[in-house]
């Protein structure tokens, strides 16, 4: 089969669906898409609320708890000890299909009826603000956190990783790690980007191995580096002493002299790519024949993938991983195969149109399914009649023009702003209505409430009194209300770290933005003389330094 140009039901832009991409759909028995990739992804990212935070009862023991979930969304809603109990079952809530109505629509009652849980998270002591996480212990509104202890306000910490705050992506034991991007291995070391195995390293980029270097980038196997340059041990002490890294005026000095240093002097890979061979995208490590992909980990056969790790076989899928195959258009799915059209479902297999169902094999159109078998709509049935019902509702499907795609964003349980995809896919509220897309207008914050001003926060951490902890203070950005924990400021105490002047969302949005896009542009390498041509996820108009992979090595490694 050829490829062929088809044109997005949605954006109207013309996108490309190769031969593979034809033989994967026909493996898997789905039509080709409508929608072209962007869309695609989008569509999930509208599904996965991770950091926007609400308190409400449970519907069950009618006991505060955290959750995902506004007051106002018209859901029942159970704190995760009550929705995992067998106090209740979600075969309870069935029903018949109706043929002479379409999937969506009857779908939609269906998730009214079924209690969601309020926060994915287990197997965790003191993390009661923690999303998408587990075996955690005094964690504090971080998210995708595992086996890890002392984590605040972090995204993708892993591997037993210890003492660290505003982190995006920290792995394998990293300890005493303090606004840091892609690192691991690292002890004590803050303000770093893709820093490995290094220790006592402050606003780096892109080193390893190294020892007590500062403001330098590209480094390998270096010690006492001071702006990429060497220094005898007392050199350097003496010119870090010159900064008192205690003292917000002096931070902010270093964080302006960070990302000049990130844009304007770092040599920047056109891709993270590592023991991977036949791949395109970003952060791909240990895969083979992966494309137009971001963030994954041993990975076989996968195209337009997010944030995975440990799979085969599959394509259009965000978040997910640990042993799963034949997987298409889905998100957070763990432990699976064959799963099509499913959000938030864990070890499962041969399942399609499912929402939040675990344990669980042959569903098709359930929702909060435990332990189940033979379901639709959360009816049991025996294998000879689900079969039969089941291909009875997918020729529905076709008809209804509802098959082969991912739920459309009016089944979202949430507005689009409360979503990654406000972060990786901004629009604004006008559009996304327009596009189909919800919108909370009542999200979780305060304004004008603060009981200090920024300005009069003291300069200096060892100034900052045991009541900081009753203060409210505002964003020096959005002038949204924050607070600081006892065990943040204790943190900023032993490490002689500022107060920030900035709330967490908008320091989690700087890191965010450090970060090249999930998306791919055709560009020539920057090193004069070289011809080299490659696909990057660093956009044209971005002002870094981007090398191809020969002139890179050839300048760093």
């Amino acid at each position: 089969m050829n490829s062929e140009t088809k044109n997005c039901q949605n954006c109207k832009k013309d996108f490309v669906i190769e031969p593979d991409d034809f033989a994967f759909y026909e493996k898997i028995k789905v039509p080709p898409p409508t929608f072209c990739p962007e869309c695609r992804l989008m569509r999930r990212y509208a599904w996965r609320n991770e950091r926007v935070l609400y308190r409400r009862n449970c519907d069950l023991c009618e006991k505060s708890t955290v959750t995902i979930y506004s007051p106002n969304k018209p859901y029942k809603v159970y704190c995760p000890s009550c929705w995992w109990s067998d106090k209740w079952s979600a075969l309870d809530c069935k029903q018949d299909f109706d043929f002479s109505r379409p999937f969506f629509e009857q779908f939609k009652e269906l998730q009214l009826k079924v209690p969601r849980i309020a926060l994915l998270t287990k197997n965790s002591v003191n993390s009661e603000y923690t999303n998408h996480s587990n075996n955690n212990k005094n964690c504090y509104m971080s998210v995708t956190t595992f086996d890890s202890e002392n984590v605040m306000y972090s995204y993708e910490i892993h591997h037993a990783s210890q003492d660290v705050c505003d982190c995006l992506k920290i792995d394998h034991g990293s300890q005493l790690i303090y606004e840091c991007i892609d690192s691991e291995k690292c002890y004590k070391c803050q303000y770093c980007m893709f820093l490995r195995d290094s220790t006592d390293c402050y606003y780096c980029y892109d080193c390893r191995n190294c020892q007590n270097c500062f403001l330098s980038c590209n480094l390998r196997n270096k010690q006492y580096y001071f702006l990429n340059s060497p220094n005898s041990k007392e050199e350097y002490e003496k010119k870090i002493k010159e900064y008192n890294l205690g003292l917000y005026n002096d931070r902010k000095k270093l964080y302006d002299a960070y990302l000049k240093l990130i844009k304007e002097q770092a040599i920047h890979r056109f891709a993270v790519i590592e023991k991977s061979n036949n791949v395109s995208g970003n952060l791909i490590f240990n895969s083979k024949k992966v494309n137009d992909s971001f963030e994954v980990v041993d990975m076989e056969d996968a195209k337009y993938i997010v944030v995975a790790l440990e799979a085969k076989d599959l394509m259009d899928s965000t978040h997910f991983g640990y042993r799963c195959e034949l997987i298409y258009e889905t998100h957070a799915t763990i432990h699976s195969y064959n799963m099509a059209f499913t959000h938030l479902s864990y070890d499962n297999s041969h399942l399609q149109y499912c929402d939040t169902c675990h344990n669980s094999q042959n569903l098709f159109g359930c929702v909060g399914v435990k332990s189940g078998s033979y379901c639709i709509f959360n009816k049991q049935y025996t294998k000879e009649q689900y079969d039969e019902l089941r291909s009875k509702i997918i020729e529905h499907m076709k008809k209804t023009e509802e098959y082969g795609e991912f739920f459309p964003p009016q089944l979202s349980p949430f507005g689009y702003n409360e979503t990654v995809g406000i972060i990786h896919i901004p629009i604004g509220k006008k559009e996304a209505l327009s596009r189909g897309y919800k919108w909370e207008d009542l999200v979780q914050g305060t304004f004008g409430k603060e009981t200090i001003q920024p300005e009069d926060i003291p300069n200096d951490i060892k100034n900052i009194k045991d009541t900081i902890i009753k203060e409210a203070l505002r964003c020096i950005n959005c002038s949204r209300n924050y607070n600081i924990v006892t065990q943040e400021l204790q943190l900023y105490r032993r490490e002689n770290i500022p107060i920030p002047r900035l709330c967490s969302d908008c320091r989690y949005k700087n890191r965010v933005n450090l970060r090249s896009l999930r998306k791919l542009w055709h560009r020539k390498c920057m090193k004069s003389g070289c011809s080299n041509e490659f696909e990057t996820s660093y956009a044209p108009d971005r002002p870094e330094i981007v090398y191809c992979e020969a002139c890179y090595n050839q300048e760093v490694a």
